[in-house]
């Protein structure tokens, strides 16, 4: 019996394990069941029979004012946080081959969050107002991802290679030190800057607007389209460098081409949803243990949980605590930080 489905896009093909296919319809599934309960749970309870009704009406009652003003602009960034986040998760684990890798431990998500004050800081005035548009905020956010990344990545390399406990220490290093410096341009900016500046930092997703769900949802659904493109050599990078070399790939080109990739994942969600850390950790190892290590299965399946970790974390934070609201990120570090413990110390000997 075949258990593997065949899937064939443009320059997209790779076998689809029918285990997986199952996994990944069911986190779908959870997905929006999430989606739909978290929609009506707030100050106004709304039934979710009422909240899909008033997801298809346009009227102008409270109830889809609601919804599709405040709740819905709120839940599909947390979706698309979420999703970039693990994406680039997965992508750093498998060219570094490093199981500790994720953007906000080695540093590519304090790069972004300190280009995003610097943006914040420049180009706002005195009434707390930008004067260059929004859109251009992913792109400052990609040039601090990239900009970190490469330079974590150049000072672990060590005798033409990379081991995990050095690239850990030096990314943690490395973070440490920017967010030293972001909170220095704070204390020194203006006071609206900084408290501006403090949303994006603590990962709150408070104040989403359907602007910037235009802004961010091209940028993101863009880089996964070049992303799934490059599943097959993403495959090949997790082979080393000699074995990659021998199957054909062009492992330096790739690598440079997937850690961009992974830069502005994590460069868009941070200049949108702020520092929601350990969700590009933990996602990949829970898709991995539930749909294995080939890429074609992973990555989507490391998309969704990504997605539902943020969804689930968002509604805690601004529920349990009501009328108080706190910062999704909390609730994503909380879980997050013990599982990063373990990790470091299961690879110790590494």
């Amino acid at each position: 019996m075949n258990k593997h489905i065949p899937f064939r896009f443009y320059k997209i093909s790779f076998l689809i394990d029918k285990r997986s296919l199952i996994t990944i319809t069911s986190l779908t599934l959870i997905s929006i069941v999430l989606m739909i309960v978290s929609l009506g749970i707030g100050q106004m309870q709304i039934s979710p029979i009422e909240v899909v009704k008033a997801l298809f009406n346009s009227s102008g009652d409270m109830e889809n004012l609601v919804v599709q003003s405040f709740r819905m602009p709120r839940i599909l960034l947390a979706v698309l946080a979420g999703a970039a986040l693990a994406l680039s998760g997965a992508i750093l684990q498998g060219i570094i081959r490093n199981p500790l890798a994720s953007p906000d431990i080695i540093g590519i998500t304090g790069g972004a969050a300190l280009t995003t004050v610097i943006f914040l800081a420049v180009f706002s005035d005195r009434s707390n107002t930008l004067t260059l548009s929004i859109h251009w905020l992913p792109l400052a956010s990609f040039i601090g991802a990239i900009a970190l990344g490469f330079i974590v990545y150049f000072l672990s390399w060590k005798n033409g290679g990379i081991t995990p406990i050095r690239l850990v220490l030096i990314g943690v290093g490395i973070a440490m030190a920017v967010q030293a410096v972001t909170t220095m341009i704070m204390i020194l900016g203006p006071i609206y800057t900084a408290s501006r500046a403090n949303i994006w930092l603590t990962g709150s997703l408070n104040g989403t607007n359907w602007n910037e769900i235009i802004s961010i949802t091209p940028w993101i659904l863009g880089m996964i389209f070049i992303l799934f493109i490059y599943v097959r050599r993403l495959n090949i990078q997790e082979l080393g460098q000699d074995l990659s070399i021998n199957a054909g790939g062009f492992v330096q080109k790739d690598r440079f081409t997937l850690l961009l990739l992974s830069s502005a994942l994590a460069g868009g969600a941070v200049a949108f949803a702020g520092g929601i850390g350990f969700v590009g950790l933990m996602a990949p190892h829970i898709a991995r243990r539930l749909v294995g290590s080939a890429f074609g299965s992973l990555l989507p399946a490391s998309a969704l949980i990504g997605g539902i970790i943020v969804l689930i974390a968002d509604l805690i934070a601004r529920t349990v605590f009501m009328p108080l609201e706190v910062p999704a990120g909390v609730f994503t570090s909380a879980i997050g930080a013990p599982y990063f413990i373990y990790l470091l110390y299961r690879s110790r000997n590494q």
